[in-house]
């Protein structure tokens, strides 16, 4: 089995897929899986994309017309706190399939600015956001599944030293 995580980055727009987007994008994902207790190896696909790229993806999977800053496809319908385990492993690779996330370059951007933090930051917190969501957290109410959620996202935040 390998003992490392495997993060494919790739990209349908250009420059999207820098060393330096990518060495965050591997990081945020190793700390965020870290910090939820997340073990054995697994594989998280990511794709950069803009907001033509995101809403197309958006109104294909999930009938959604229009663009949105990220969007995550889990493997598994896990719970918070709930981990996937060694059978759930690609036999092949040893890897456990997490899912895949979907970022809209455009909106990390335009973002960033209108929070008034950098694009490092911004993209980070949308990894981040997406990972957790990979993990079968939720924030579709206003209630404690969003408040946990938040709290998992800022501690994975300060871990990356990007807290607000």
């Amino acid at each position: 089995m390998r003992k490392t995580h495997y993060i494919p980055v790739t990209a349908d727009v250009p420059g999207a897929a820098s060393g330096a987007n990518c060495a965050l994008i591997r990081r945020t994902i190793r700390t965020a899986l870290s910090a939820e207790g997340v073990t054995l190896p697994c594989e998280v696909d990511v794709l950069l994309t803009d907001d033509d790229g995101i809403h197309q993806i958006n109104r294909d999977m999930r009938q959604v017309d229009r663009p949105t800053d990220v969007l995550s496809f889990p493997e598994f319908g896990l719970a918070p706190g709930q981990h996937p385990g060694p059978g759930d492993a690609d036999p092949g690779t040893g890897l456990i399939p997490l899912g895949d996330m979907v970022l809209s370059m455009e909106r990390v951007s335009a973002q960033a600015k209108e929070f008034g933090h950098s694009k490092r930051r911004e993209l980070a917190y949308l990894v981040t956001h997406s990972v957790l969501h990979l993990l079968g957290y939720d924030h579709l109410d206003e209630g404690p599944m969003k408040a946990q959620m938040r709290g998992r996202e800022e501690a994975i935040m300060a871990l990356l030293g990007l807290e607000r």
